[in-house]
């Protein structure tokens, strides 16, 4: 499978501990020059392994060539996801990673099929190869790490 990142669920999943694992695997995994930039251009933790994997080369960086298409939808959305977008389409991938509400709907509005974060966290879950205990716990994580959700049901006292 051929799969798309933008640069949010990449740090997001390093944050939490998920990502080696998740691109531990015979995928492909793909993200957009400007996204690899802009993660190279952090010194955090979670930057440095996520160059690390690009490094490694277990995530690939491409130049996009549908720039009219990112620059149209730039106009609208961030510049990574635009070209994530973009790249998604050139490839073309199996599916994107994204987690801006705005982004994800144009990406399904232009055909690709969308995953997120928590997405992501489910496969790796339902495959066993990561365990929640608990998903009160997993939220307090998300919380901690800035992850924007909203929580369904209020916590147990």
């Amino acid at each position: 499978m051929l799969i798309v990142f933008n640069s949010s669920p990449l740090i997001f999943l390093t944050r939490l501990g998920f990502l080696n694992t998740f691109v531990d695997s015979a995928n492909e995994f793909y993200l957009p020059t400007f996204v690899a930039e802009e993660i190279s251009a952090k010194s955090d933790k979670a930057s440095q392994s996520v160059q690390g994997l690009i490094d490694s080369g277990k995530i690939t960086p491409k130049a996009i060539k549908l720039t009219f298409l990112a620059n149209s939808l730039n106009a609208r959305l961030g510049l990574g996801e635009s070209e994530a977008i973009a790249l998604g389409i050139e490839l073309p991938c199996d599916y994107i990673i994204l987690d801006d509400n705005a982004a994800r709907k144009e990406a399904v509005r232009l055909g690709l099929q969308v995953k997120g974060t928590l997405a992501v966290i489910k496969k790796l879950q339902a495959d066993g190869k990561i365990t929640i205990d608990s998903l009160e716990q997993l939220y307090q994580q998300l919380v901690a790490i800035n992850f924007r959700l909203q929580q369904i049901f209020p916590p147990t006292p």
